[in-house]
């Protein structure tokens, strides 16, 4: 859709024609950069020149069913208005190909001159603190001898296939793994199980000790996740241990934990286990600089106080005032890029050409057109209405966040799911043919599993799609079919080509009526 909108924009001269000349390069063959003559531009792409396809409306409609007089009318009210804000959430580029979406929302920004202007926007959810930075309240992390890293979402891949993981893996720091995963430690995270996709998959993974030889665990309650440990360290509450918070992304303020009361039990605070396994390894100093949680809480004030913002409250004073927030001042809204739009030549940006690439020269010398194309393009996804699964899977599958959890968290409480049940949400024109009525039992499989979930009927979703609130609690029956309603049972391992991200949106599936238990 955002390709059809910058044609109308490219076809009624709506477009910064001046912005795009002196702060991007790749819009058209008049300003490819050295080394990429000759290849497609942006603008070739967008009409057509090429492929015969021009992005039209019309195109753009046949894929997403969005009304060409909608898209037109949009394209027209986004180039026109000034400023404006293309907001992009944190779901578009969790599908297949999801790279493209980012980096086709960027070009609208960029070719519309909405880029370092106040109330513009450049690109994705940007970090807002003061005086232009991030301000994450971070503690020492010291020097880690091991330099290799791995795209977090191929983990499984790392455990299955690690010693033949390399660069094209998305491997940095090292040319390649010398081995593969064999130890797990998993601190607060049901993302093993319970937030990877195809759970099924990763549950035999987990579960196969010639594999995975060791799994540590450490967490406040029994998820999906901390049931294949083989060690389970319970973690006491935010409540019962200290801690220090910033407005997250977009906030100016900076929140203070205290401890309220002693934890219960056996139950240590993440610090205090990972202290006390320092401990038994002979390095609890070297770990904990002689510092408790209270004391690297004060640390982190005066140091932020010294090096930042000198009216931060120290923590004896933030304790006596009871605020339990300080709002950080702030003499002048943060705008970025703001040096570069006056003059692009004395503040270029940090890419090969100092300026917004259209066209990535890196991306183009990839060589992989087919999924890793120069200029953003719509690329069908490998499973989608329009391929060959949908005859036996013909509804697409997303899986939003839900009012009642954050991702898996605050699963499992009885007023948030009264409220807010787990639920499948389908159009009535799907629901029809299947003969499923609202708060029926269906069941929701494809190739790699199957969950039974009431479902509601509701019109807030269009026909072809349904919909299942992620973050529940896989919970499989003795036949392995999931009854909570775990959408990840459903998703997909496969990662996205360039960023090696997670792409747990690209789902397609059946729905039909179910028995009740």
């Amino acid at each position: 859709m955002m390709s059809a909108m910058a044609f109308v924009m490219i076809q009624e001269k709506l477009y910064d024609a001046e912005f795009v000349r002196t702060h991007c390069v790749g819009f058209d063959e008049t300003q490819m950069p050295e080394g990429a003559a000759g290849a497609e531009s942006y603008k070739d792409y967008i009409l057509g020149t090429r492929d015969g396809q021009p992005k039209s409306p019309e195109w753009a409609e046949a894929i997403t069913a969005v009304p060409r007089e909608t898209i037109a009318r949009l394209a027209r009210e986004y180039a026109t208005s000034k400023p404006a804000v293309l907001y992009q959430g944190y779901g578009m580029q969790r599908r297949a190909y999801g790279e493209q979406a980012v980096r086709a929302g960027c070009v609208l920004a960029a070719i519309t001159g909405n880029v370092g202007v106040p109330g513009g926007w450049a690109s994705g959810i940007a970090l807002q603190a003061p005086d232009g930075g991030p301000f994450w309240l971070v503690f020492p992390t010291g020097e880690n001898p091991v330099k290799a890293m791995i795209p977090s979402f191929l983990w499984t891949e790392a455990v299955l296939r690690g010693k033949t993981m390399g660069e094209a893996d998305g491997v940095r720091g090292a040319a390649k793994l010398d081995t593969n995963i064999k130890c797990i430690w998993a601190v607060a995270c049901n993302a093993l199980i319970n937030q990877h996709a195809n759970v099924n998959r990763t549950a035999r993974i987990l579960a196969d000790e010639k594999r995975v030889e060791f799994l540590l665990v450490q967490d406040n309650f029994l998820t999906p996740t901390a049931r294949f440990a083989d060690v389970l360290l319970p973690v006491c509450t935010q409540f019962e241990t200290w801690g220090l918070e910033d407005g997250w992304k977009y906030g100016d303020e900076v929140i203070l934990m205290p401890k309220i009361v002693e934890p219960p039990f056996e139950t240590k605070s993440d610090y205090r286990i990972c202290a006390e396994i320092a401990a038994r390894l002979g390095l609890e100093q070297a770990y904990t600089e002689g510092r408790t949680e209270r004391e690297w809480i004060a640390w982190s004030l005066d140091r932020y106080r010294q090096s930042r913002f000198p009216g931060l409250p120290t923590l004896d004073e933030f304790e006596a005032s009871n605020a339990g927030v300080y709002s950080l001042p702030v003499e002048r809204p943060a705008v970025a890029f703001t040096d570069f739009r006056r003059d692009p030549v004395k503040h270029p940006l940090p890419t090969p050409s100092g300026k917004i690439e259209i066209f990535s020269k890196r991306l183009h010398d990839m060589s992989n057109p087919a999924e890793i194309p120069a200029v953003p393009k719509y690329i069908q996804e490998w499973e989608s209405a329009f391929g060959p699964e949908a005859k036996k899977f013909p509804l697409s599958a997303i899986g939003h966040h839900y009012l009642s959890r954050v991702h898996s968290t605050l699963e499992g409480i009885d007023w948030l799911e009264e409220a807010f049940p787990q639920r499948l949400f389908i159009n009535p024109l799907d629901a029809g043919p299947r003969k499923v009525k609202n708060g029926d039992l269906v069941r929701v499989f494809n190739d790699r599993g199957a969950v039974i979930v009431p479902c509601r009927l509701t019109l807030r979703i269009m026909p072809g799609v349904v919909a299942l609130p992620q973050g529940a609690w896989w919970t499989p029956d003795k036949n392995g079919v999931d009854r909570r309603g775990s959408v990840n049972v459903l998703s997909s391992e496969r990662w996205t080509p360039l960023a090696f991200g997670n792409a747990q949106h690209t789902i397609m599936v059946q729905v039909e009526k179910a028995e009740a238990a």
